[in-house]
């Protein structure tokens, strides 16, 4: 078993228009296309029933889908122009079920040890692969144990190494840390990226929460309603999602609206009812946020709420600057949460501190906001 990504060449995955029809009208899929580069972490996020995990199960085989080309290096796996789709078993990937799938009358070892049996590898080959892949998940000394004897993470654990044991050129997780509670979901996170970009396996990662696809991810596939409507690194989802519905999935976002007062350059200052003019970067966010960048024109701003800043006793900037009432607030350890309300909508915001007085004056920096269609 080869652990050094170095001394392995990985493959990349292409999908090309891919479409599966339930009941002959329900599009769970309509007409994805992406290309996952070699090595590279791709997850793909959305709401429950957007159908992303219909789309891994196209890619595992599980599903047919109804038109589209699966391809994994060089090895085409479904093709609908030629009736071409294979079997799970004959397309030799990695899976990790939301809910491990473990054997439970079969030790850790003979659970990672049985897809190689099947394959008839040799008892010493098998020996040695599971020992070292064991070790590599930090479980070199629980072969001996049955699932029930273990914790949740290490279920997953097993899982993980049962999936990749054979080395498989392609390794699919539908949402398998969703089991864990947070603090250990949070240390699995790393553990697992860690994992993957040692194995230097290509991934795709089925998920629905969203601060797991930025912090694992190399590329994020938006998924709703069967379509992707965004694709692209974390970093690019986050600061330009491509419509209104990533900017809100995507992060803590709220929505205020207003009209344009001009645009200069790939800078913008939009009047906001009450509140008075805003300064905001018109080169960020969707490319169709606005069509008509005439004086009047009614905009819609968004506004990440953990980068909104409180002002403490007057000191701060003048510009972009207001006063708002606190409707509703929540203690959560680290931070406050606060819902406040302004003249043209409710505010979502984050700080270290209570509001005194249900009283806050906010500062919203111009690179924190961008305008989104209506």
């Amino acid at each position: 078993m080869t652990t050094d990504k170095s001394k392995r060449q990985p493959v990349g995955l292409v999908i090309e228009h891919l479409t599966k029809i339930f009941g002959g009208h329900v599009k769970a899929i309509d007409d994805i296309s992406l290309t996952v580069q070699p090595g590279q972490m791709v997850s793909f996020l959305g709401p429950s029933g957007c159908g992303k995990t219909t789309t891994l199960n196209c890619i595992a085989g599980l599903e047919s889908p109804d038109e589209g080309l699966i391809r994994v290096g060089d090895f085409v796996m479904t093709d609908t122009s030629r009736k071409l789709n294979l079997r799970p078993e004959e397309r030799g990937l990695g899976m990790v079920f939301q809910s491990y799938a473990l054997w439970p009358h079969m030790t850790v070892h003979d659970n990672v040890a049985f897809s190689m049996r099947l394959h008839k590898t040799p008892a010493p080959e098998i020996k040695r692969r599971v020992s070292e892949i064991l070790e590599l998940v930090g479980l070199g000394k629980f072969g001996d144990r049955y699932p029930f004897q273990l914790s949740g993470g290490q279920q997953q654990r097993v899982a993980l190494a049962r999936a990749v044991v054979t080395e498989p050129p392609l390794l699919l997780l539908d949402e398998p840390l969703s089991n864990l509670d947070a603090k250990v979901r949070e240390q699995a996170r790393v553990w697992l990226r860690g994992i993957q970009k040692r194995l230097g396996i290509t991934t795709v990662y089925v998920t629905h929460d969203q601060a797991e696809a930025l912090a694992m991810s190399d590329m994020i596939a938006v998924i709703s309603q069967g379509k992707l409507v965004q694709y692209a690194p974390p970093t690019e989802v986050y600061e330009n999602p491509a419509s209104r519905f990533v900017a809100e999935f995507i992060g803590a976002t709220s929505f205020l609206t207003g009209s344009l007062v001009e645009r200069s350059g790939e800078w913008a200052r939009v009047r906001l009812p009450q509140i008075g003019e805003v300064k905001l970067r018109a080169d960020r966010g969707p490319r169709n946020a606005v069509h008509d960048w005439s004086p009047n024109v009614p905009v819609t701003v968004a506004i990440r709420s953990e980068r909104v800043q409180v002002v403490h006793d007057g000191n701060g900037p003048s510009d972009n600057t207001f006063d708002v009432k606190v409707a509703e607030s929540a203690y959560e350890g680290a931070r406050w949460l606060h819902m406040v309300e302004t003249p043209v909508g409710t505010l979502r915001l984050e700080t270290l501190d209570a509001a005194p007085d249900h009283h806050l004056r906010l500062h919203l920096p111009p690179d924190s906001l961008f305008l989104v269609p209506e």
